[in-house]
């Protein structure tokens, strides 16, 4: 009997030694090397440098295009950290193809670098900004290895075969990254006027002229009444309210809105708005606003708005009561 155990014992060493692999199989690290390794050379990159921050651990390529604001009015400005808040916008595909969000508008962070990834935004993004891009006012273009973006799980729901429903897993990840600036020469506003100006340039809008607010304004029907829109005035109208995505957060263009400019936000209208039916708008007029993100709900945002958001709105004016 113990001849037989023994026998058997020997017989199923043999088998496992005989199904044991020839060759050994690469970690995830290895394994992102070369997928980002085969990426760029499909792709023809160039200028990506390799991340050796802390001594080349994170396997992350990058490529700084602009370099933001190191120094401001002649003072050196320091380089961003954990503690410090910012906003940045971004866009980023995956490396399969399957996966590609381009809308800067919806791609938005505005908050505390240290909670990137509370917002289920990559590790790696959050280790990047810190590491590479270093400055606000910075844009850069970031390869991030699975490993340090969304694992073995991926992110998202529903089938990987419809796209941009979800990141497969073992997913690496093509970022393009600008983090707004915040010094006299690469602030909020004047990313937002370059915002615009793109915006009004691909929709191949013209005629619109720019205030001293930053608000671009353009009257498509002058008004035939001659009674303003005052602080005491009483005012009906319809609108419509865009981001500069396309997609309309607000309408009002079946029911009648009655109106004030008294308070601005509190009645209802933000300072872009208010300006604009102010000093351009009476009885028949229709007027397209276009606001950088200070005239409309700057760093809060509101609802369906993200903070630090264009806006972009047209308006018609029916009645003005003193």
């Amino acid at each position: 009997m113990k001849q037989k155990i023994f026998t058997l014992l020997i017989i199923s060493a043999i088998g496992l030694l005989s199904c044991k692999k020839s060759k050994v199989e690469p970690d995830i690290k290895q394994y992102d090397q070369a997928q980002i390794m085969n990426y760029i050379s499909v792709h023809g990159i160039t200028g990506m440098k390799r991340d050796k921050t802390n001594g080349d651990t994170t396997g992350m390529y990058y490529q700084i295009i602009n370099p933001g604001d190191s120094v401001d009015q002649g003072k050196p400005l320091p380089p961003m950290d954990y503690p410090d808040k910012i906003a940045f916008v971004f866009s980023l595909r995956s490396f399969d193809g399957k996966y590609a969000q381009v809308d800067t508008i919806t791609n938005h962070y505005d908050g505390y670098l240290g909670h990137v990834t509370l917002s289920k935004l990559p590790i790696g993004l959050q280790l990047a900004l810190r590491n590479n891009l270093r400055y606000r006012g910075a844009s850069m273009r970031l390869l991030i290895p699975s490993h340090l973006a969304y694992g073995i799980n991926g992110y998202g729901s529903g089938s990987i075969t419809n796209t941009n429903n979800r990141i497969a897993g073992n997913q690496c990840l093509d970022y393009y990254v600008h983090v707004i600036g915040n010094t006299s020469t690469n602030n909020q506003a004047t990313y937002d006027d370059l915002v615009i100006r793109n915006y009004m340039a691909a929709n191949t809008l013209t005629g619109y002229t720019k205030t001293a607010s930053g608000l671009y304004y353009k009257i498509l029907t002058p008004g035939t009444g001659t009674v303003p829109i005052t602080a005491t005035s009483t005012n009906t109208g319809y609108y419509t309210g865009l981001l500069l995505n396309g997609n309309t957060f607000d309408s009002q263009t079946t029911n009648i809105y009655t109106f004030s400019v008294t308070s601005s936000l509190n009645a209802g209208l933000v300072p872009g708005v208010a300006e604009g039916l102010e000093n351009y708008a009476t009885v028949g007029t229709k007027l397209s606003l276009i606001m950088p993100s200070a005239l409309g709900y700057g760093e809060v945002g509101y609802g369906s708005i993200p903070p630090n958001s264009c806006l972009m709105f047209s308006w018609q004016i029916l009645t003005v009561t003193p």
